[in-house]
């Protein structure tokens, strides 16, 4: 797989982010200095407030493992445990011990008592009912998040245990957090699927790359697409048919989570928003649809993002497929340019006593660059992306984010938008969104009840005129 970001120049790859399946690393690294305070604040009903902010980037990723008693009642503590390595299939995994004279201190918030969180023997750096959340780590790529159901054999690379899986309110207990986490887009990797897929990014420090880095706006990766699509058999050769263009993309990671209601999460929520914008043309005769629309992924981006939840790090996987679809009858010649700009927003919120509700929100507009047809016919070309994000691999949200064109004509000859042309009949050009998804089984990775089944986002659509030549049907 090419990787168009190399993480070797940034030393990361982690937060997507947009942030694809199967390949992961990490730009924001998990580890931290035992010795650092977890970022916590005291809240009037005696709870904590963890902030919510990117993990250290100048750090082990493998370096952090968080403890607690396993009952979601001790106080969570930065350590400078490591994961030296994990088995998922046999859920075995070695935690390596601390150099000598780096003894972890616990952490607490300001106004609690100094009550130590449980302190790890030298021999024994874990104990049984210990829970671990780790950074992306050897042999647990999205991250480990497990409770200690035994301790084994002390070996030169650490101690031996096995694990069971746990929830996150398991380690966050009855604390509370909230916040945004933008993207570091140099953290994702890119496979593209198709020749004549660029990829360009831009973060803070300076740090640009590809060829549209230099003017692209900081937290922004942009990926530039320009490919041919089947053209239809008796199309000429002037009518071949393609789509080029440019999508730009500014995620930010949303989580919040409320363990105060003392028997599980009284609130949790998990979603992915950002800035949207893109500039596409469909020029040529597609050739004519047959059954289902034709999708064609063009890359898949991944990204596994390390958010710092007070001393607990949070790994978040963010998954994009983004694509190009052409529905068509093979009879319609078009040569379209559109402007898309707007915002989305996809998550899972849970209320006690409401169980998981979708959210599924964008304000998008479009507007003509340039629009021409010829003859008659349909034709309909979305560059859209499949995204999702979950949390240590497991997927919670999934959505389908698809900006389009649409033409229709009852034209006797070609008609544009410059005037020059005229034509007797109709014809008319719009553009729009559609927006749907699912909430996962795997939501309930917070510690509320599990879902009967997988619940729809709903279906959003809207759809605005960009030319014509009369009122379009």
């Amino acid at each position: 797989m090419r990787k168009l970001a190399p993480r070797v120049l940034l030393s990361c790859l982690a937060t997507l982010a947009l942030t694809a399946t199967g390949c992961s690393s990490t730009g924001h690294t998990a580890a931290v200095d035992a010795a650092t305070p977890a970022s916590v604040n005291a809240v009037a009903d005696d709870t904590r407030r963890l902030d919510v902010t990117p993990a250290p980037q100048d750090a082990d990723a493998t370096a952090a493992v968080t403890r607690a008693d396993g009952a979601g009642k001790g106080t969570p503590a930065k350590t400078s445990l490591k994961v030296a390595s994990y088995d998922p299939v046999t859920r075995k995994a070695v935690i390596a011990t601390p150099a000598k004279g780096d003894t972890p201190r616990p952490s607490r918030a300001p106004g609690h008592s100094a009550t130590p969180a449980p302190t790890p023997a030298p021999e024994r750096p874990v104990a049984i009912g210990d829970v671990i959340a780790s950074a992306p780590a050897p042999g647990a790529p999205d991250g480990l998040l497990a409770k200690v159901t035994e301790v084994g054999a002390k070996t030169d690379r650490g101690t031996e245990v096995t694990t069971a899986a746990t929830p996150l309110s398991s380690v966050l207990g009855d604390d509370k957090a909230d916040g945004k986490v933008p993207v570091d887009p140099a953290s994702v990797t890119v496979e593209p699927l198709l020749k004549g897929v660029t990829l360009s990014w831009a973060k803070g420090q300076g740090a640009r790359f590809g060829p549209q880095g230099a003017t692209l706006p900081l937290g922004t990766l942009r990926l530039d697409l320009d490919a041919p699509i089947d053209t239809a058999p008796d199309a000429p050769v002037s009518a071949s048919a393609s789509v080029s263009g440019f999508v730009r993309l500014a995620p930010t990671v949303e989580f919040a989570y409320d363990g105060s209601g003392g028997s599980g999460p009284r609130s949790a929520f998990l979603g992915m928003s950002g800035d949207w914008s893109s500039q596409w043309s469909l020029k040529g005769r597609a050739a004519a649809s047959t059954g289902a629309p034709k999708r064609i992924p063009f890359a898949k981006l991944h990204s596994a993002p390390v958010i710092q939840v007070g001393p607990v790090p949070v790994v978040v996987n963010l998954d994009l497929t983004c694509y190009v679809q052409v529905e068509a009858d093979g009879r319609v010649t078009l040569d379209v340019r559109q402007d898309v700009k707007g915002d989305f927003r996809i998550g899972g919120s849970y209320a006690t006593g409401k169980g998981w509700t979708p959210v599924s929100t964008s304000n998008v507009h479009g507007s003509p660059v340039k629009a021409e047809v010829t003859a008659a016919g349909r034709v309909k070309g979305a560059l859209g992306a499949e995204a999702s994000v979950g949390l240590y691999g497991a997927v919670g949200v999934s959505a389908d984010f698809a900006p389009y064109l649409r033409g229709e004509a009852d034209a006797k000859a070609s008609a544009s938008t410059d005037g020059k042309t005229a034509v007797s009949g109709a014809w008319a050009l719009y553009g729009g969104f559609d927006l749907s998804g699912q909430l996962h089984l795997q939501l309930s990775l917070f510690g509320t009840p599990l879902l009967e089944r997988r619940i729809p986002l709903g279906a959003l659509n809207r759809e605005w005129p960009l030319a014509g030549g009369k009122p379009g049907r």
